[in-house]
């Protein structure tokens, strides 16, 4: 029997890699085949919904029967838990296949204060700018309509040209100008308000390299500046005090932590940066990608190795940031804290999808008969029935928001 089991084990490991070439870039299949056992006492308990399988204590696992999320079971796939715990031994473990993978992403070079910035655009509020920019820089800008609805305070200004000088910038014409970067991070935010800057007739059209000379080209008539109703999402990688924190063990493998840094590779001139893209789950439990840009508090942010952005704190009421649930205990995994990995509110080509992440943390009320968690409604009901607490993250005992924009890395 055991070497039945594991046969099949070696065919089912082999799916995840046959799906990569068959279908390559479609990030929303379910590549993992989750490989949970169970300890001695417990059941186990096919899930309603998804059809996948968890193991609860029998208490638990009657709770969920009936009320129709699940049904108790005693085999999977016609192996019994007993045969099932003494291959892959006791405990509950989830392994995702292709938990964190590189994504090589595409920057853009643009000015603050006269040096260059070194930045990426992953959202926009706006479906026209999301589609010009994704075929600007051949690489997807996500719709986000959300973050329309980010306040003054968690915004900076971004001026981009629409005529004069051609060059690297959006529109064709010279680079964008920022007004912050993180090296000012009581004022720097990777979400920008946008604004034209368009010469006028009479005007000679030359680089303008900081807002000082914008504005004063705009008080002497030779530009015109136009607010946009447009936010886009522009993180900065190299900026002229810094850049964003490069890991040291450039290797990945599915518990690789979070700590240390979320880029693995800047490169100013093939003009790309690499960064760790993490597996999780969408809401309604297909598979999402996100990377990490920058975060706040500052322990969290100096903990992940991304962009310390305290103007963030001003979305944990604001409907420009959305819920992402993490796991503190329960099935060990991929998660941030070394648990199940992650459960997003929303995903891409949701309307309620946005980059900026309010995050929660689910705690088992008794870890021992943790289950694995897939959806938003999996959290509903085991929080209905008491098996699990969901509650506002707060770090140093402050407002935690951070920017992982959910992407492609297969693209």
């Amino acid at each position: 029997m055991t070497s039945h089991f594991t046969k099949k084990l070696t065919i089912l490991a082999m799916i995840p890699l046959l799906t990569m070439f068959i279908t390559p870039g479609i990030v929303a299949e379910s590549f993992a085949i989750d490989m949970v056992t169970c300890k001695d006492g417990d059941v186990l308990v096919k899930k309603t919904h998804t059809g996948n399988h968890a193991c609860l204590h029998e208490s638990s696992a009657k709770k969920v029967e009936a009320r129709g999320w699940g049904t108790i079971v005693q085999s999977n796939d016609n192996v019994t838990i007993e045969e099932a715990e003494s291959i892959a031994g006791p405990g509950s473990l989830l392994t995702l296949a292709r938990a964190n993978v590189p994504a090589t992403i595409p920057m853009h070079m643009g000015y603050y204060n006269g040096g260059e910035v070194h930045y990426i655009i992953t959202d926009s509020s706006d479906q026209t700018h999301a589609d010009v920019i994704t075929e600007q820089q051949g690489w997807k800008v996500e719709l986000a309509p959300l973050i329309a609805n980010t306040p003054n305070e968690a915004l900076s200004t971004t001026y981009f040209f629409t005529n004069g000088v051609e060059g690297v910038g959006i529109h064709g014409y010279q680079a964008q100008v920022f007004t912050s970067t993180p090296a000012q991070p009581e004022i720097y935010s990777a979400l920008t308000s946008h604004v034209h800057v368009t010469w006028n007739d009479d005007a000679t059209p030359r680089v303008l390299d900081s807002e000082e000379m914008i504005v004063a080209a705009e008080d002497a008539g030779e530009v015109t500046l136009s607010d946009l109703p447009v936010v886009l999402n522009m993180p900065q990688i190299v900026w002229p005090e810094g850049q964003m924190m490069v890991k040291e063990d450039k290797t990945l493998a599915d518990d690789t932590p979070y700590g240390g840094g979320q880029v693995l590779d800047i490169n100013t001139e093939e003009m790309t940066v690499t960064f760790v893209a993490h597996r999780g789950w969408g809401p309604d439990g297909r598979t999402i990608y996100y990377i990490v840009t920058d975060a706040t508090p500052s322990g969290p942010a100096g903990m992940m190795g991304v962009v310390d952005a305290p103007t963030s704190a001003s979305l944990i009421a604001n409907s420009a940031a959305v819920d992402l649930f993490q796991f503190r205990n329960g099935i060990a995994g991929s998660g941030p804290l070394g648990f199940q990995p992650g459960i997003a509110a929303g995903a891409p080509g949701d309307a309620n999808y946005s980059p900026m992440w309010r995050i929660f943390m689910i705690g088992w009320e008794d870890p021992e008969n943790a289950a694995v968690l897939e959806t938003k409604a999996d959290i509903d009901a085991y929080q209905q029935a008491g098996l699990i607490s969901v509650g506002l993250a707060r770090p140093m005992d402050s407002d935690h928001i951070v920017n992982c924009p959910f992407i492609d890395p297969f693209q």
